[in-house]
């Protein structure tokens, strides 16, 4: 069985856009600022042998106000830059009842399927309540990277990090 790391995207590997004390998701390329010491939590975590999959919601495409072409090409440019193994991206809003829209566990659990992953040793890292819930109902470790976002908080998880940087040093560490 393999290990993985889930890793939100926006907030996580690059800047997410502040407006009002809430996050948002950069809308094109030319917006996209990866966060200091990501590349080098990614590769410490990669050679530790972790797969690492990005799991993301984007509902601002189901929502008319982004278009899936600039998050695939959002997507494409951060697997160019970093050691990412796959990206599972969910397009869908609240409304659809998806099971791949976070905070349901559907994106992790068909990637652990695909992958043959252990989630019980696998980590969710995330900036957001959604993200530390999904991980939670697929069996991992949690990790909330906390920025003091104006919204709802996690009720739970296992570690609060200050950055992906400071996540992977905690996930390295556990592994001891």
């Amino acid at each position: 069985m393999n290990r993985a790391v889930f890793l939100d995207r926006d907030g996580v590997i690059n800047r997410a856009k502040l407006r009002e004390g809430k996050p948002y998701p950069p809308v094109s390329l030319a917006e996209i600022e990866i966060l200091p010491g990501v590349s080098q939590a990614l590769k410490a975590l990669h050679q530790a042998g972790f797969l690492l999959i990005v799991v993301t919601n984007q509902p601002d495409v189901a929502r008319g106000t982004a278009s899936r072409e600039a998050v695939e090409e959002i997507n494409k440019y951060l697997a160019a830059q970093l050691v990412i193994d796959e990206f599972r991206t969910c397009y869908h809003d609240t409304m659809d009842a998806c099971d791949c829209r976070k905070p349901q566990p559907g994106a992790l659990l068909a990637a652990a399927k695909k992958h043959h992953i252990d989630l019980g040793s696998s980590y969710m890292v995330g900036d957001r309540w959604r993200d530390t819930e999904a991980g939670q109902r697929a069996g991992c470790k949690t990790i909330f990277i906390d920025y003091g976002y104006d919204e709802k908080k996690p009720v739970s998880f296992d570690f609060r990090a200050g950055s992906l940087l400071e996540a992977s040093q905690y996930i390295l560490g556990d592994m001891k």
